[in-house]
């Protein structure tokens, strides 16, 4: 059954992405509960898909229908429809030069947990079938069957380009993907890498920094690394990992000569003054005060525990009377680190700790370890020296945007703070189910383009 005309502009304008929010929000509650308005939305958003996949014939056949304009008489109701619309009814009912038909979906929208999308271009309904295009995921988790038989899984924020049935292309992000011997040969390309399954699974991220990794979970894969004559062979258990663009080394911060005032809130960034930030890992050896990202992870699996990491961040309260504050939010930033994945964590619990009585006014980035991280000792932190002043949650797949932490006792801790110098440590209390899980990222003050950590006063 055809939709309305109403329906039908609906349609249309969500799969252009020109419905507002109030109206999308509706519309998808009528495709949720309308099994005809949801058949009529999945087939055109499967057409449109499969209409942008060949999008560069597209004036060739536009062309072929201008041949036959009396075909128009006899088919008025294609005129409202939007040029991808009317190539198709051409397609389908023109008379005339016979015109190859759209190419057929080459995978599913198989499933949809807590999703956000922005600037897709395929369909983002569970069960859409899908040309090739892109996925933009900005939250939640996604899977995409292809009509090979692999299974890809989106972790956000990702974005993903669907090529063909044996292959797509990972711009940012995370994914893992199970292949069957059937679809033998998948392959998953990056911007710095080309990975092809000859096993059964693997997981690629492609960091904000510049970097891509390769995990194996099971059986084995090759890598083709352009910097690299010879192709990587890696089996269950190994990894590949190519070196960011950033490095301690190049990257310079951004630095802040004064606090700015607005509405009220003094901001303070670790760029401001004495200001610093750091992560650690256990048993590394280098220190990461120039990295552009902190990066905290916790397992209490024996086998990771050497991917355990913390962040350090020191803010200068010298332009400002600890005294006056009412109000204190510790602003922080997530961003791809380019390790591990959320599946194998749920969603995680991280803690703010202060650092008390001075103690961390004098750490410095290029000096710091696992071992000499104020306020801890291998395995937690010293309670006398630490006050914990804040919770917060990380979802699985969640939102990358910046957030704010706030609370009565991060407040108090900076009012009672004397050396205008305050130190906070950010640890993830939440462990794995495999030592392959996330680690969480944060921006610094070395991060090129992203917020650094921000200590906000009022």
């Amino acid at each position: 059954m055809k939709p309305s005309a109403h329906n039908q502009d609906r349609i249309d304008r969500a799969i252009e992405g020109l419905l507002p929010p109030g109206e999308l929000s509706a519309f998808q509650a009528d495709v949720v509960r309308d099994p005809e308005l949801r058949s009529a939305y999945v087939e055109r958003a499967w057409l449109h898909g499969a209409l942008y996949a060949e999008r560069e014939r597209l004036p060739e056949w536009l062309h072929a229908a201008e041949e036959t304009p009396s075909a128009a008489a006899r088919w008025p109701w294609f005129a409202g429809f939007g040029l991808a619309a009317a190539a198709a009814v051409a397609l389908a009912f023109f008379g005339g030069r016979r015109v190859a038909p759209p190419v057929p979906a080459v995978a599913t929208l198989e499933q949809a947990d807590n999703t956000k999308w922005a600037g897709s271009t395929l369909p983002t309904l569970p069960q859409s079938r899908l040309g090739p295009g892109m996925f933009s995921l900005v939250e939640g988790i996604a899977t995409v069957r292809f009509a090979s038989g692999a299974t890809v899984t989106l972790e956000a924020p990702t974005k993903l380009e669907i090529i063909s049935p044996m292959r797509c292309r990972l711009l940012e992000g995370s994914i893992t993907a199970e292949v069957p011997a059937r679809a033998r040969g998948f392959a998953v390309e990056t911007p710095d890498l080309h990975v092809v399954d000859i096993g059964t699974r693997f997981g690629v991220t492609a960091g904000s920094a510049g970097n891509s990794h390769v995990f194996v979970f099971e059986g084995e894969v090759e890598v083709e690394d352009p910097r690299r004559s010879e192709v990587v062979r890696l089996t269950a258990g190994k990894h590949y990992h190519v070196g960011g663009v950033f490095g301690p080394a190049t990257v310079e911060p951004n630095r802040a000569s004064v606090p700015k005032v607005i509405d009220g809130w003094t901001s303070i960034p670790t760029s401001v003054g004495r200001g610093r930030d750091a992560y650690v890992r256990r048993g590394y050896p280098e220190f990461t005060g120039g990295h552009p990202l902190l990066m905290v992870k916790h397992t209490d699996l024996e086998r990771g525990r050497s991917n355990e990491r913390r962040a350090i961040l020191t803010f200068d309260l010298e332009e400002f009377d600890p005294e006056r504050i009412t109000e204190a939010q510790l602003v922080l930033d997530p961003e791809p680190s380019g390790f591990g994945f959320v599946t194998m964590v749920p969603d995680s619990r991280f803690s703010v700790y202060g650092v008390k009585g001075g103690i961390a006014d004098g750490w410095v980035e290029n000096a710091l370890t696992w071992e000499n991280l104020p306020g801890c000792e291998d395995g937690g932190v010293i309670p006398g020296q630490v006050e914990k002043v804040a919770e917060f949650w990380l979802p699985r797949g969640g939102s990358g945007e910046p957030f704010a932490i706030r609370g009565d006792a991060l407040a108090a801790f900076v009012r009672a703070s004397r050396s205008r110098l305050v130190t906070f440590l950010v640890v993830r209390e939440t462990g794995e189910s495999d030592s392959t899980g996330l680690v969480h990222a944060f921006a610094s003050k070395e991060h090129p383009t992203a917020r650094p950590p921000t200590l906000r006063l009022r």
